[in-house]
């Protein structure tokens, strides 16, 4: 029984891309810190929700920075003996937590417009339609720094999607503190777009919080297309079986695969499987590939298997 183990990876563009994304996230955290801190400062100033709503939700996007930012410069992080594929997973628990917050957040700020609806007060509606004018800005800048990574990384794309969101955010309230300035009434409309602030989050965040609890659980990710894996594998020249094949996110930008080859014949040489190694990288996108060739005349059976399917082998 031959084990092969095959690890390919681009190291050299790998490092340049997490470099430039370091910096994309260097950059956007510190345009957005100090943005929050204005937006909260004046959303007291001019008592609106709208404003405080999308201080909040700009902040949500600061920690969420620093978590995928932490993420991507802890991916950089070398195997060791104890963690011996890196620390790269702690980008799939930062993708998972910053979801999670997102979600806490907006039930807060729901409440608070909810209970304003009743009553609601007046609002400095110029100072808001001002600073939200600033929040696109920001927010436009922001979104451009990620736009580059994000096809490739679900962190990334995350940060995208935030501020691209947010910017289209900061538009809806510059759209509305212009209606109330110039009605000089309308207040109610701050909670209304409050509201709807909170539903933008919502939905952007319940696919990142689904696609990263699917990580985190080991599935196969979203990406990845298992049964042609499975059809490729199968059809290769002299394997007349495949089994426990395992496919999983290794980091939200990587995947694994694990699987047994039945071989009669045995493996032909090296060759052979560095062909399938760069193949299920090109093609398949998968990046760390662990193949184990069996000659098929023994039993072998994966403690994963169902005990129905056990006896077929």
């Amino acid at each position: 029984m031959a084990h092969h183990h095959h690890d390919s990876h681009d190291h050299s563009h790998h490092h340049s891309h997490s470099h430039q994304s370091g910096q994309a996230f260097a950059i956007a955290i510190v345009l957005n810190t100090g943005f929050v801190a204005i937006e909260f400062v004046y959303g007291f100033i001019a008592n609106s929700t709208a404003l405080i709503a999308d201080a909040g939700h700009n902040l949500s996007d600061v920690l969420g920075l620093l978590l995928a930012g932490g993420a991507v410069l802890l991916a950089r992080k070398q195997p060791s003996k104890r963690y011996t594929y890196g620390l790269r997973s702690t980008s799939i628990l930062a993708a998972l937590a910053n979801a999670m917050m997102l979600l806490v957040a907006c039930g807060a700020i729901a409440q608070e417009a909810i209970d304003r609806f009743a009553q609601p007060p007046s609002v400095e509606s110029l100072t808001v339609s001002a600073i939200a004018g600033i929040g696109i800005v920001v927010n436009s800048l922001s979104a451009l720094l990620f736009i580059k990574g994000s096809q490739h990384d679900i962190n990334i794309r995350g940060a995208y999607l935030h501020m691209a969101g947010d910017a289209a955010v900061s538009l809806a309230v510059v759209i509305v503190g212009l209606v109330m300035f110039y009605t000089n009434d309308y207040y109610w409309l701050d909670p209304a777009i409050t509201l709807l602030i909170v539903l933008v989050i919502v939905i952007g965040t319940w696919g990142l919080l689904r696609e990263s609890m699917r990580l985190v659980l080991s599935a196969v990710p979203a990406n990845i297309d298992g049964a042609a894996i499975e059809a490729y594998l199968c059809q290769l020249d002299g394997v007349t079986d495949c089994h426990d094949l395992h496919i999983w996110g290794l980091s939200t930008t990587e995947t694994a695969l694990t699987v047994h080859l039945v071989m009669p014949n045995g493996c032909p040489n090296d060759k052979f499987i560095d062909n399938i190694t760069h193949t299920l990288e090109h093609d398949f996108f998968i990046h760390h590939c662990t193949l184990q060739i069996e000659q098929g005349d023994t039993n072998h059976v994966c403690s994963l298997t169902p005990k129905h399917h056990a006896h077929a082998h």
